[in-house]
């Protein structure tokens, strides 16, 4: 019913409770073999005390039924609690361990995976293996424990009974095995289900305001309708196998209520057992019966376990691609110097980059330039080893990025990044994110330097204005500002402005570049921009097309050619006739 390896897997958790499980577990023993006292004992009654006339018996049997009673109860709360107990540590164990290894697994698995998997696969998958520890394993050993215990009884009591009794046994688990073999593909197909209709739900809640804009209202509705049709007809489905076996299931051990007063009356009248063995077999049918009607509803139960235990265990077996080797080049400090050599770089089977070159002096400006998908994200994603490239080599201070560890690395990297992201946080915990011990006098210098500080100051609560998910309520260019500081306050070695100032007007951004360029005169930057005005006074300018460096110089001297540079700046200076005469040559 449950694979060794879903158990070996759930066993490295629970093992850390393991004094507490085993005691638990005798306690359900205990317990179990507790509820064979009263049956036992009422046959008693009715052969000594009614039939046989010892009377004086019966206080002393009553007592021993009701002291037996209570001490279960008392029991059973415990055991019952311990389990609960059990199952709170190993999920919160497991949520660590899974949302630890979140934070290790490379930008590559979240662009290939859905955030609404992630979110079910911490919550609902979760909260399955919690209901497996905590209800499906006590209530799986309790039952047997019962069942072996009054099959011993019986046996004691009457052995030829007993067998005609067990009879049905061979059916009941041929059908609990039909019922977990057909049942589980379709619990797995009700988690990849509930999976994509939390996507669909996250993505729209995250682009409310798209939606609205668009008043796409109607189709989003119908998007979420596909998607809830196919998770009930994926739960109805799987309510479909169970259904056909359970009934079967339910029926096997009501019948055998029937087969104990038929088959016991018949014994009773051909003198084969006394009226109180049969009243003991009687009250012994629900430690069969129960049994039996309980395997197929573990059995579902566990076949649901067993699907999310698959989804929670691929996320904790996954491996970064993107890792240390055993023994990293650790340096104390960075310089700056960055060299590109002969670097290519797919994502997937799609080139992005191709066969690029360049060096960076430390404490130079580098300006990357060119048209929407020309690659010039990737660049600084790949110095700060955000992914691999598949050829060449990525040299920081004469050092190939492979071999440097990986969180020095990118605590001598700060980056601005062109898709802006805020937390639910005051403005200030926003812009000391990577430097949580910085004071306040640093956070305000960060400020001033991405000119934030003036609008910061207008808010009722200043730099404890909470900031809504992802900046809402802020304007584009004051989150990109926001970002900015962020990025400062870090104080890196290499600085990376992605698209930062696109949100903001010429003279804004023109002052930040030149407070940039007074405060960080010795750290090497990189300058990913549209706009001429931003990149023209770096030190090197790239201009990329389709993944190649189609030219690259200062500022001057890519005027002076008058290729792809030059037409792009008088567009923007407003020659659009030279330009367009440049377009057709």
């Amino acid at each position: 019913m449950i694979s060794v390896a879903d158990i070996k897997w759930v066993w490295e958790y629970i093992k850390k409770y393991k004094v507490r499980l085993i005691v638990s577990l005798l306690l359900v023993l205990m317990c179990s073999l507790m509820n064979m006292v009263s049956p036992y004992l009422s046959g008693k009654i009715v052969d000594d005390v009614i039939r046989g006339g010892h009377t004086g018996l019966l206080p002393r049997i009553l007592g021993i039924m009701i002291g037996v009673t209570a001490v279960k109860s008392i029991l059973a709360y415990r055991f019952r609690l311990n389990f609960e107990v059990i199952s709170q540590g190993v999920i919160y164990d497991i949520r660590q361990d899974a949302y630890a290894k979140l934070q290790k697994l490379d930008f590559e698995y979240f662009d290939n995976t859905r955030t609404g998997d992630i979110m079910t696969r911490m919550t609902g998958d979760i909260e399955m293996v919690r209901h497996f520890i905590a209800w499906v394993l006590y209530a799986s050993f309790e039952n047997s424990a019962i069942f072996i215990f009054a099959v011993i009884i019986m046996f004691s009591i009457n052995f030829k009974f007993t067998l005609i009794l067990l009879a049905l046994t061979p059916l009941t688990g041929y059908l609990a095995y039909l019922l977990s073999a057909n049942v589980r593909p379709t619990f797995a197909d009700v988690r990849e289900q509930n999976s994509r209709l939390n996507s669909v739900v996250q993505e729209n809640i995250s682009g409310n305001r798209v939606v609205k804009a668009f008043a796409k209202e109607d189709y989003e509705i119908e998007k979420f309708t596909k998607q809830n049709d196919a998770y009930r007809n994926s739960n109805i489905k799987s309510a479909r196998v169970w259904e056909k076996y359970l009934p079967a299931l339910d029926s096997l051990g009501g019948v055998l209520a029937v087969v104990t007063v038929l088959v016991g009356g018949i014994m009773v009248i051909n003198k084969r057992m006394t009226i109180g063995e049969l009243v003991t077999f009687n009250s012994l049918i629900f430690a069969i019966n129960n049994p039996m009607r309980m395997v197929g509803w573990l059995t579902n139960d566990a076949q649901r376990f067993m699907a999310s235990a698959d989804k929670i265990s691929a996320i904790l077996r996954t491996q970064p691609k993107i890792k240390n080797k055993k023994l990293p080049v650790n340096k104390e400090s960075i310089k700056g110097r960055v060299e590109f050599n002969n670097v290519s770089f797919s994502y997937g089977d799609e080139p992005v980059l191709k066969d690029i070159n360049f060096i960076v002096k430390p404490g130079q400006t580098v300006a990357i330039i060119g048209p929407t998908g020309s690659g010039k994200s990737t660049i600084v994603s790949l110095i700060a080893r955000f992914y691999d490239c598949n050829e060449g080599e990525i040299l920081i201070d004469g050092i190939n990025v492979k071999d440097m560890e990986i969180k020095k690395l990118r605590d001598s990297i700060a980056i601005a990044m062109q898709d802006i992201f805020l937390f639910s946080d005051t403005i200030e915990g926003n812009i000391a994110y990577g430097v949580p011990n910085a004071t306040m006098d640093d956070v305000k210098w960060a400020a001033n330097v991405a000119d934030a500080h003036e609008f910061i100051e207008s808010f009722p609560e200043g730099y404890d204005t909470i900031i809504g998910e992802r900046g809402v309520g802020l304007s584009g260019g004051q989150k990109q500002r926001i970002a900015l500081a962020r990025a400062l306050l870090k104080n890196p070695s290499i600085l990376v402005l992605d698209d930062t100032t696109s949100s903001v007007d010429i003279e804004t951004e023109h002052h930040i570049h030149k407070t940039l360029k007074s405060y960080y005169r010795d750290k090497t930057t990189f300058i990913i921009a549209h706009r001429i005005s931003a990149v023209k006074n770096a030190d090197l300018i790239l201009v990329l097309s389709d993944g190649k460096i189609i030219e690259q110089g200062k500022h001057k001297d890519l005027i002076a050619k008058k290729g792809y540079y030059y037409n792009v700046y008088m567009n923007q200076a407003g020659n659009f006739d030279e330009a367009r005469k440049r377009e057709v040559v």
